[in-house]
């Protein structure tokens, strides 16, 4: 449908809890099938696995991460030309339009992700046919449902400003065009009071991995506090994280992104894809279980020695001269974050590498963090990569920390300059490097610190807005307008609502 509730799977059962799968998102569409209300909700079994199905919609949001820097001066679209993946060209050039089928396709899976969530909580105390069904972590089990609704309004908000808001169901024919664009402030109101439901009911600790905990929670609530300039609430819930001593950081920056480190000591959330299915669709690129944007991050024509670890991919989401040149000397960093093919071949004859140079936007620089390796695809191979997206790293925590301290009503630069100079630390290998600034001069170097870590993760262009940056750093940014993308125009034409200013 192209209605603002888009298609909604009928309670499709699209992701089965197997626990001999290597990842708990595992699933096979093509086993996916209808049921009716009453049909459905009938046991713990069908809340659970219906819980599971709220988690879906993460990977479909696929495509957020590479726009988070491709809108930024962190990377350019890349590509085989200017119409390759015209809708990231758009982005990149600053020449988007309401007819964007990338921005469209992030509307839609966040609201696929929205009536998922509201349907469980729409059937929370009983079930379509009017029965009561109680078990052992129900709570709990809806704190994830909780958690994961704040999660897609979070991704909503911050890309397209005002939303239609809407918790109590999930939507049917009917609304259409019943529904209007809500104020961001009560959008936030919402995502607030979601992940303060879920961290009290969610444990600290889950036996799946990728599934959510109070620290994420946590995490997350002290990720949208900074958003709303809300300081000393980001602080509290963000050093609860932090004294917690659950998380610690890996001092191999780049181990973090292989294969062996997903989940690893230094997660505190992350987007699980898996390749165990055979299944793809050129038609949906982002709807299987694999992680599509690592095909796109991907040298092309890259060939070498069977030693030769990396595999070749399709040159999108190029990272810029500009970001190589931010990091200093001895930063361990730069080299996974903007991966420089021709050095890397220097340093490894053996390798015999050959490869096609970029054919548009040519930096000379990959996503090292998500660049494809042999052996971590199957199926179709383009679309079915199995690298976790790294959401929330206990790194941010620390950064975010840094900044609530310094800009809460009663700054500690201490604290903050303790909590940064643990993250540069593990960067550079000792204390040499460590910040001594204060105030505005402090604020600046948390938000430098930021782009270092988090390069080329999805954060950069947010992180501009919000800090009111982004006039200054981004080729083509207008004040007033390219804070938000466009609603996409199905939606304005169809349902009826109002497009931001500007477009």
């Amino acid at each position: 449908m192209k209605k603002i509730y888009i298609r909604f799977a009928g309670m499709a059962l699209l992701m089965a809890m197997a626990g001999s799968c290597k990842k708990f998102v595992d699933y096979n569409p093509h086993e996916d099938f209808k049921v009716t209300d009453q049909d459905y909700l009938k046991t713990e079994t069908d809340y659970r696995t219906m819980a599971v199905s709220a988690y879906t919609p993460l990977q479909w949001l696929n495509q957020m991460v590479p726009i988070g820097d491709i809108a930024s001066d962190n990377s350019v679209a890349g590509g085989e030309a200017a119409s390759d993946v015209l809708s990231l060209q758009q982005i990149d050039d600053y020449t988007l339009t309401p007819v964007n089928s990338t921005l469209t396709d992030l509307w839609q899976v966040s609201y696929e992700g929205i009536n998922r969530t509201n349907y469980l909580t729409q059937y929370k105390d009983k079930n379509p046919g009017g029965q009561q069904i109680n078990f052992a972590g129900k709570d709990a089990l809806y704190g994830e449902i909780t958690f994961l609704r704040a999660y897609y309004y979070f991704s909503l908000v911050r890309m397209f400003g005002d939303v239609p808001l809407f918790t109590d169901r999930r939507l049917e024919v009917k609304d259409s065009k019943t529904l209007k664009r809500s104020p961001k402030a009560d959008v936030y109101k919402q995502i607030e009071a979601d992940l303060n439901n879920a961290i009290a009911v969610l444990p600290t600790t889950q036996t799946q991995k990728g599934r959510i905990t109070k620290y994420a929670a946590q995490a997350m609530l002290g990720k949208v506090y900074l958003y709303e300039n809300k300081f000393d609430d980001a602080k509290n819930v963000l050093e609860s994280v932090i004294s917690s001593g659950a998380f610690t950081l890996v001092p191999d920056f780049a181990s973090i992104f292989l294969a062996a480190g997903e989940n690893g000591p230094e997660s505190v959330f992350e987007i699980q894809y898996s390749n165990n299915s055979p299944y793809y669709n050129w038609g949906g690129q982002t709807r299987g279980q694999g992680n599509y944007s690592v095909q796109q991050c991907g040298i092309r024509g890259l060939n070498g020695s069977a030693s030769m670890p990396y595999a070749a991919g399709w040159s999108t989401n190029l990272p810029t001269q500009d970001l190589a040149n931010a990091y200093s000397a001895g930063d361990q960093r730069k080299a996974i974050t903007a991966f420089d093919i021709e050095a890397y071949k220097a340093a490894n004859p053996s390798y015999n590498i050959t490869y096609q140079v970029a054919p548009y936007k040519n930096t000379g620089l990959y996503n090292g963090k998500y660049l494809p390796r042999k052996g971590e695809t199957s199926g179709q191979v383009e679309l079915n990569y199995l690298n976790n997206f790294r959401t929330l790293r206990y790194a941010e925590v620390l950064l975010m920390a840094a900044e609530a301290e310094n800009r809460s009503a009663t700054p500690n630069d201490t604290k903050a300059q303790g909590f940064l100079n643990q993250v540069r630390a593990r960067a550079f290998g000792d204390a040499n490097h460590n910040i001594t600034s204060t105030g505005a001069t402090l604020k600046q170097a948390i938000w430098d610190e930021r782009r270092l870590e988090l390069g080329m993760e999805g954060d950069r262009f947010f992180d501009l807005v919000r800090t009111g940056q982004a006039a200054s750093k981004i080729t083509g940014f207008k004040t007033g307008k390219n804070e938000v993308f466009p609603i996409p125009q199905k939606e304005v034409d169809i349902s009826g609502l109002t497009q931001n200013p500007g477009y």
